[in-house]
C-alpha cells in the first residue's frame, strides 16, 4: 500500500505478524502475561525500596531507577503492541507514532546510561569500600541518576526529529514498534545520514557503555579473587552476578536491533529480538535481582508482615547506606 511522500502524516499502519493471525493470538496471551509481571515484579522493588529503611543505599537507589524506568519503557510500547496483536485495526497517527518513538529512544538510551552508573556503583562499593560512603554520597547518586534520565532525554530530541523529518512513500511499517531502523526502513530516499546518525548514537549509547561495564567488572573480578573470605567472595560475585545477567540479556538483544544490517531477514528477526528486550527482559530483572538477594527477599517478607525498622541495624559490606 502506497501513498505520496507529501501525505506522510497520515495514520501508519503497523504490520507486525498480521500475516501469521494464528501466531498473532498466541503472542497477544503472552505478552499481556509478561506484561503483568513486569508491572507487578517493578513496583514492588520500588515500593521496598523506597519504604525499608535497610534499602536506603546507592545500590538499591538505582535499582529502583532501573525499575521505574522497566516500567514506563514497557508502559510507552505494550498497550499499543496488545492492540495490535487483538484486532484487525493496526493504525496509528503520525502523531502517535511520533510520541511513542520520542519516549521509546528516551527511555532505551536512559538504560543504557543507567546500566553503566550501576557497575560504576558496584566498581566503587567493592574495589574502593573505604571511600563508597563519601563517593556515592546521596546528592552524587541523585546527580548520576539525573544525569542517565538527561542523556536519555538529549538522545531522543537529536534523533527523533531527524527519523521523522524522513519522506515516509509508504505507511506499511514492518515490525511490531515504532523503531527508528523500521522507520528508516520504510523511506525510498537517501537515508545515509539517518543510517550514521543511528551508528554514532549506538557506539556511544551500546558499545562504549559495554566497554566500560566490563572494565569495571574486570576490576571488581581482581579485587575478589584478593578477598581471603569465602564468604565475602560469595557476597561480592552475588551482587555483581545479577548487574551482569541483566546487563547480558539487554545489550545482547538491543545490539541485534541496532548495530546489525538492515535487511529483511534481520527485519523479520528485529521482530522477535524486539519482543525479547521490551517484553521479556524487563520481567526477569525484577526474578534476577531478588532470587538471590538476601536483604530485598527479607524487606519483602517486612512488607508483607506490614511491619518495619526504624533504623539500619546491620550494615551491609558492600552496600553501604545511603541514608
Amino acid at each position: 500500500m502506497i501513498i505520496s511522500c507529501n501525505e506522510s502524516h497520515n495514520d501508519f499502519i503497523l504490520q507486525g505478524f498480521s500475516d501469521k493471525p494464528y501466531l498473532e493470538k498466541v503472542l497477544f496471551w503472552i505478552i499481556l502475561f509478561f506484561y503483568c509481571l513486569t508491572l507487578a515484579g517493578n513496583m514492588v522493588i520500588v515500593l521496598v525500596s523506597m519504604k525499608d529503611p535497610k534499602l536506603h543505599s546507592p545500590m538499591y537507589f538505582f535499582l529502583s531507577n532501573l525499575s521505574l524506568l522497566d516500567l514506563c519503557f514497557t508502559s510507552s510500547c505494550v498497550p499499543q503492541m496488545l492492540v495490535n496483536l487483538w484486532g484487525p485495526e493496526k493504525t496509528i497517527s503520525y502523531i502517535g507514532c511520533a510520541i511513542q518513538l520520542y519516549v521509546f529512544l528516551w527511555l532505551g538510551a536512559t538504560e543504557c546510561a543507567l546500566l553503566v552508573i550501576m557497575a560504576m556503583d558496584r566498581y566503587v562499593a567493592v574495589c574502593h569500600p573505604l571511600q563508597y560512603t563519601t563517593t556515592m554520597h546521596p546528592r552524587v547518586c541523585l546527580k548520576l541518576a539525573t544525569l542517565a534520565w538527561g542523556t536519555g532525554l538529549v538522545q531522543s530530541l537529536v534523533q527523533s526529529p531527524a527519523t521523522l523529518q524522513l519522506p515516509f512513500c509508504s505507511r506499511i511499517i514492518d515490525d511490531i514498534l515504532y523503531e527508528v531502523p523500521a522507520l528508516i526502513h520504510l523511506s525510498n530516499t537517501d537515508t545515509t545520514y539517518n543510517e550514521t546518525q543511528m551508528s554514532i548514537a549506538s557506539i556511544f549509547l551500546l558499545v562504549v557503555p559495554l566497554i566500560i561495564i566490563l572494565s569495571s567488572y574486570g576490576a571488581i573480578m581482581h579485587a575478589v579473587l584478593r578477598i581471603k573470605s569465602n564468604s565475602g567472595q560469595k557476597k561480592a560475585f552475588g551482587t555483581c552476578t545479577s548487574h551482569l545477567l541483566v546487563v547480558s540479556l539487554f545489550y545482547d538483544t538491543v545490539t541485534g536491533v541496532y548495530l546489525q544490517p538492515q535487511n529483511h531477514c534481520a527485519l523479520e528477526q528485529g521482530k522477535f529480538v524486539t519482543l525479547f528486550y521490551t517484553v521479556v527482559t524487563p520481567t526477569i530483572n525484577p526474578f534476577i535481582y531478588t532470587q538471590r538477594n538476601k536483604e530485598v527477599k527479607g524487606a519483602l517478607r517486612r512488607l508483607g508482615r506490614r511491619t518495619g525498622f526504624p533504623r539500619i541495624t546491620k550494615k551491609d559490606d558492600i552496600c553501604l547506606p545511603i541514608a
